[in-house]
């Protein structure tokens, strides 16, 4: 008998949870990368973008990046299901973003026709964080969270870097493509969600059921007997009784909400769970940073080292690269050390002279400026990942709400949504001062990122989120 290949041993020594866990983690991932993906080109073809008012063009694209991210501020609770709600947020998202790169196929020059998409655009684009960060809590507990958190959160990272690389391959031909491209790629993945997402493990089509100790359903023994005999067994029968490391297919069931079943928490009280203002307004100025240099800095590149737009929006990516680093690396250490404002304050102080060095090595040349994106990336993304992914979902399931986790999405869209705001005035502000001259975009990015480490150095002297002590799991 010819024995069985390796890659085949490798294959069946995961249990099919284990199989389901890594599609939920793959998936989530992909979905969210072509979020990150559909935002990006605006940042690569600013330069193309011609209005009607030619004399204040910075000031006009500093109010459409804020027209976007003011709408995507607006965070909401979903009473769908989380599988229909990102599908019909994707599809929509993908139908606004190709509008937008339609405007240049039929020669539209009116700020209002793109003020008008971002805004739509915005709103259909908050279904995406609360859905997918509470999608994967459901699925992933405590343990080494910050790792798993940190590797899945690369998503913004990659979904930057594919941006930027897909609007770069179309900006000088036809930048209209740009948008219509990433339009189509989240319009495919938001059908991919419909078919393939399963929000939570207690909605997974096999479910393993243990065989150990096993007395019969609520203490009905008599019913194990029946099965074990093999007398009458009705489909339904099969269904509740365990089957020696088989799992049972089960067919789809309806949910009914018994009186005892915790309901969801109000915004108020996510605001009393200990840590979720101060972590919301850390991230406020976190983001506002992080955003600033997503939505401006291929255009501050294109003017401080003298590159084309696709060598500019190329040589960006590297700011991703060191943001996917980065989060992983906070993750990490935020693991080890079990506290994640400490890490977060850690990385914020760093950060502020990096910021500093970025704004003056970034007109020597090349390889310097390539080593400060690396490092400023790690920096700036580093605490804005950690927040927005492992420190949401501790907050979710603090030992305060005595196990409800469907506070989960009301905390994660509390926190995520705080940080929008900042997401929104970091590149108005830019579109203001740039006129100025960049060295004020960059007084005010560190005055961001010192806000940050205040908040952040006032949570770690209250208290820390100490992650190896607990005992709350999804």
């Amino acid at each position: 008998m010819a024995p069985v290949p390796p890659g085949i041993r490798l294959l069946v020594s995961f249990d099919r949870d284990q199989w389901y866990r890594a599609l939920t983690f793959i998936l989530t991932f992909l979905l969210y990368t072509s979020f990150h993906l559909s935002r990006k080109p605006i940042s690569i073809v600013k330069f193309f973008l011609i209005f009607s008012d030619k004399s204040n063009y910075k000031q006009l694209l500093g109010a459409m990046d804020y027209s976007f991210l003011c709408a995507y501020a607006w965070h909401h609770r979903e009473r769908l299901p989380i599988r229909l709600y990102l599908t019909v947020g994707m599809l929509t998202s993908g139908l606004f973003t190709c509008l937008f790169g339609l405007g240049h196929v039929y020669n539209i020059h009116s700020l209002g026709f793109y003020v008008f998409v971002q805004v739509a655009n915005g709103l259909v684009q908050t279904t995406g964080w609360p859905s997918v960060v509470t999608c994967i809590g459901n699925w992933f507990g405590k343990g080494r969270r910050g790792l798993i958190m940190g590797l899945w959160n690369s998503h913004t990272s990659v979904g930057n870097i594919l941006g930027s690389l897909i609007a770069g391959y179309w900006v000088s031909s036809n930048w209209g493509l740009s948008f219509i491209v990433p339009g189509i790629i989240i319009a495919a993945m938001g059908v991919l969600c419909f078919f393939f997402l399963i929000e939570h493990v207690i909605y997974c089509p096999f479910q393993q059921l243990p065989t150990e100790s096993w007395n019969g359903v609520s203490g009905h023994t008599e019913v194990y007997l029946q099965y074990k005999e093999k007398k009458t067994q009705s489909y339904d029968t099969e269904l509740l009784l365990p089957r020696d490391r088989v799992c049972v297919p089960v067919q789809p069931v309806v949910v009914v909400k018994s009186e005892s079943e915790p309901s969801a928490i109000s915004f108020m009280g996510a605001l009393r769970i200990p840590g979720v203002i101060e972590f919301s307004l850390c991230l406020l100025f976190a983001k506002l940073v992080s955003y600033t240099f997503l939505f401006w800095l291929p255009l501050y590149i294109t003017k401080a080292a003298h590159l084309d737009a696709k060598e500019a929006g190329d040589l960006s990516t590297l700011f991703d690269v060191g943001g996917i680093v980065g989060g992983i690396l906070a993750g990490v250490i935020s693991d080890k050390l079990g506290k994640r404002a400490t890490t977060c304050a850690v990385m914020l102080l760093l950060s502020a002279p990096t910021l500093y060095g970025f704004s003056m090595i970034s007109e020597f040349g090349l390889g310097p400026t390539i080593g400060m994106l690396l490092v400023c990336g790690g920096l700036v993304n580093g605490p804005y990942a950690l927040i927005t992914t492992a420190v949401s979902a501790d907050l979710g399931t603090h030992k305060s709400l005595k196990g409800n986790a469907r506070a989960l999405s009301t905390v994660t869209a509390i926190i995520d949504g705080t940080g929008s705001v900042g997401a929104a005035l970091g590149p108005l502000l830019a579109g203001l001062l740039s006129p100025g001259g960049w060295d004020q975009v960059f007084y005010m990015l560190m005055t961001a990122d010192f806000l940050a480490l205040l908040v952040s150095a006032l949570k770690t002297g209250n208290t820390s989120i100490h992650t190896r002590n607990c005992t709350n799991q999804f």
